[in-house]
C-alpha cells in the first residue's frame, strides 16, 4: 500500500464511479451465475411428464435475456472502472510533470531525458492498466470464486472439496513466478529507460551525427540497445509463458476430478445430470478466475515495479522552494546588491566565488567579463536562484532573495542564454511565449528592436513560420535575436542578457543593445558578454577572475588600468583586426 500511496487520493476521489462499477459487476457475475441454474432446471425437467418444447423456448428466451442483460451491465462497468482509470491516469501524468516542473537544474544535470520519458510513458500506462483491468479483474476473482464455490458446495460438498485439492499449486506458483516477473519488468522498463534516451539524444545531435560521418555508429548503438531490451522482454516472455500454461494445467487437474468423480456421482444417483452439467458450468466459471490471478499478478508486478520507478522522482524533494519566502512581495524594482558572497557547487568541490561584494542600482546596466570558467553564467544562476546562494549573499531592493516567492522571482527576472531554446512552433507563439496574451503589434515591435523583423519577414510564412524543433530551422543569430524579442516582450525589472548575441556580428551586437538600454531606460539590465567593445556603455563593469573581482569601474577606467580587463580588450582588438585582414 505505500507504493501506491499518492494513487489513493486520486481513487478516493473517484469512489462513488468504482463504487457503482463494482456494483454493476456484482450484478454480472449475479446474472452469469444464474444461467447455470436455469439450464440445470430445463436439463432435469425433460424427464417430467408435461414438459413442453414451449418450456423449453421459455427456457431459452430467458437466457438470452440475462444474456443481453450481461452485455449491458459489462458496458456500465467498464465505462465507470476503466473510464475512472484513466482520470488516474490524467491525474498522475499531470502531478508528475507538475512535480518535474519544480525540481532544480542540479535534478536535470544528472538525470536522463530517455529515463524521463520511460517513466512519462510505460510506467504511467502500467500503473493506469493496473488501477483499471487490474482493479477490476482482482474484484471478479474475489466475487466469482466465492460465488461459484459456494453455489458448487449447494449442489455437492464432496466434489466440491475435491476440485480445490489442486489449488495450493496456486499459492506455490503465485509466489515464484510473480517475484521473478517484478524483478524481470524492473529490467525491461530500465532497458527501455537507455534505448529511449539515446534515440532522443541521437536525433536531438543529428547535425553534429552527420558532420563527423557517426550515422552507422549510432544506429549500431542504438541497435544494441534494442537488442538488450527485445532479450529481457523476451525473458519476460517466457515467465509469463510458463506461467499461465502452469495454472491451466491447475484447472485441468480439477476439471478431471469433476469428470472421474462427478460422473460416478451420476452414476450412483448422488447428483442429476442437470447438476453434473451445471456443477461443470461453476468449475468453468472459476477458469477465468484462475487464469485471471495469474494476469493480475502479472499485472500488479508491472504497475507496482513502475509506481515504485515513478516514487523515486515523486520523493525527490525540491532544494529551491519557497519555505522562507514572503507572499506579501509581489515585484521587484530592480536594485541587485551582492554581499560577501562565497559559493562552491558542493562541499568537495573548488570555490567559484570567494567573498565577492558588488551590486548595481535600478535602472543601470551592470557587465560582468572574464575568462571562460570564471563563473559569469553561476553569478547569474545565483541571483535567479536556479541555484541556491548561500542566505545573506544577495539582495534585491534590500531585500534577502529567499524572501521573494520563486513566482515573483522569476517573472521579474528574465535571463536570454547564450544556448537558445526554441519550441517547434511559429515564430509569434515562441516569442509571446512569456506573455500569451500579447497583441500582434507588441510581437512585432519587440522583433524590430531585437532586429530579427526583417529576418523573419523574408520567410514565406512571416510571424506564422514553423521554427521546428529546438529552432533547428533558423541560423544562430536568428534564435537568438528571437529570444531577446521574447524577454524584451515580458519587459521585466530585470533582464539578463548571458552572451546571448554572440552568433552575431559585432555591430550588430553593438546596436541591439543600444537599442535595448534606450528601451528599458528606468530597468535594469546585466550583459554578459565577451566582446568587450560592446560593454562599453555599461554603468558599471565587474571582472571575475579565479573566484574574486578582479577589477571593477567603467570601461574608460579600466581600459587604462593596465589589469586583466585591459588584456582582454587589446587581444579581442588584435583578433578583430586579424579577422578584418
Amino acid at each position: 500500500m505505500r507504493t501506491f500511496e499518492r494513487v489513493i487520493p486520486i481513487l478516493k476521489k473517484g469512489w462513488y464511479k468504482i463504487a457503482w462499477g463494482m456494483l454493476v459487476l456484482i450484478l454480472v457475475d449475479a446474472v452469469q451465475l444464474v444461467i447455470p441454474k436455469v439450464i440445470q432446471r430445463t436439463i432435469d425437467s425433460l424427464k417430467n411428464e408435461g414438459f413442453t418444447q414451449a418450456d423449453i423456448l421459455k427456457s431459452s428466451f430467458f437466457i438470452l435475456v440475462l444474456a443481453l442483460s450481461i452485455v449491458g451491465f459489462r458496458y456500465l462497468w467498464r465505462m465507470l472502472i476503466i473510464g475512472n482509470s484513466w482520470i488516474i491516469d490524467r491525474d498522475i501524468r499531470r502531478d508528475f510533470f507538475r512535480h518535474l516542473m519544480i525540481l532544480p537544474q542540479s535534478f536535470y544535470n544528472k538525470a536522463k531525458t530517455g529515463d524521463l520519458m520511460a517513466h512519462a510513458t510505460n510506467d504511467l500506462n502500467a500503473v493506469r492498466m493496473l488501477m483499471g483491468i487490474g482493479f477490476i479483474a482482482g474484484a471478479d476473482i474475489i466475487i466469482m470464486t466465492l460465488a461459484a464455490f459456494t453455489f458448487m458446495s449447494f449442489i455437492n460438498m464432496k466434489l466440491t472439496l475435491l476440485t480445490i485439492i489442486p489449488m495450493p499449486l496456486l499459492s506455490v506458483s503465485l509466489y515464484f513466478f510473480g517475484k521473478k516477473m517484478h524483478v524481470q519488468f524492473g529490467k525491461v522498463q530500465n532497458s527501455f529507460s537507455q534505448m529511449s534516451g539515446l534515440i532522443q539524444e541521437s536525433i536531438s545531435g543529428i547535425r553534429v551525427i552527420k558532420a563527423f560521418n557517426q550515422e552507422r555508429a549510432e544506429s549500431d548503438r542504438v541497435a544494441d540497445l534494442a537488442l538488450d531490451y527485445c532479450g529481457n522482454n523476451i525473458k519476460l516472455a517466457k515467465l509469463d509463458g510458463m506461467f499461465h500454461p502452469f495454472l491451466r494445467t491447475i484447472v485441468g487437474f480439477s476439471i478431471a476430478i469433476v469428470i472421474i468423480f462427478g460422473g460416478k456421482a451420476v452414476i450412483n444417483g448422488e447428483i442429476t445430470i442437470g447438476e453434473f452439467i451445471a456443477f461443470n458450468s461453476y468449475l468453468g466459471m472459476l477458469i477465468w478466475p484462475m487464469i485471471a490471478i495469474g494476469w493480475i499478478v502479472n499485472m500488479y508486478q508491472r504497475g507496482s515495479a513502475s509506481m515504485q520507478r515513478l516514487n523515486k522522482i515523486f520523493e525527490t524533494v525540491p532544494e529551491i522552494n519557497d519555505e522562507s519566502a514572503d507572499f506579501t512581495l509581489k515585484k521587484i524594482n530592480g536594485n541587485i546588491e551582492i554581499r560577501n558572497l562565497t559559493f562552491s557547487y558542493n562541499e568537495d568541490s573548488e570555490l567559484i566565488f570567494n567573498n565577492i561584494t558588488t551590486g548595481i542600482s535600478q535602472g543601470q546596466t551592470l557587465a560582468v567579463v572574464g575568462r571562460t570558467g570564471s563563473g559569469k553564467s553561476t553569478l547569474i544562476d545565483l541571483i535567479t536562484r536556479i541555484y541556491n546562494p548561500p542566505r545573506n549573499s544577495i539582495f534585491l531592493d534590500d531585500r534577502d532573495i529567499y524572501d521573494y516567492p520563486l513566482e515573483v522571482l522569476r517573472s521579474n527576472i528574465i535571463m536570454v542564454p547564450q544556448e537558445i531554446f526554441l519550441f517547434s512552433d511559429t515564430i509569434r507563439n515562441n516569442i509571446r511565449l512569456g506573455r500569451p496574451e500579447a497583441t500582434d503589434d507588441e510581437v512585432i515591435d519587440v522583433a524590430k528592436k531585437a532586429q530579427v523583423y526583417d529576418d523573419i519577414m523574408e520567410f514565406d510564412y512571416k510571424f506564422d513560420t514553423i521554427v521546428g524543433e529546438r529552432g533547428v530551422t533558423l541560423s544562430g543569430g536568428q534564435k537568438q535575436r528571437i529570444a531577446i524579442a521574447r524577454a524584451l516582450l515580458c519587459d521585466p525589472a530585470i533582464l539578463v542578457l548571458d552572451d546571448s548575441l554572440s552568433a552575431v556580428d559585432t555591430s550588430t551586437e553593438k546596436s541591439i543593445l543600444e537599442h535595448i538600454i534606450e528601451f528599458r531606460k528606468n530597468k535594469t539590465t546585466i550583459i554578459i558578454s565577451h566582446r568587450i567593445s560592446s560593454i562599453a556603455h555599461a554603468d558599471r563593469i565587474i571582472v571575475l577572475d579565479k573566484g574574486i573581482i578582479a577589477e571593477t569601474g567603467i570601461h574608460e577606467n579600466l581600459q587604462k588600468s593596465g589589469g586583466l580587463y585591459h588584456y582582454l580588450y587589446e587581444k579581442q582588438k588584435l583578433k578583430e583586426r586579424i579577422e578584418e585582414n
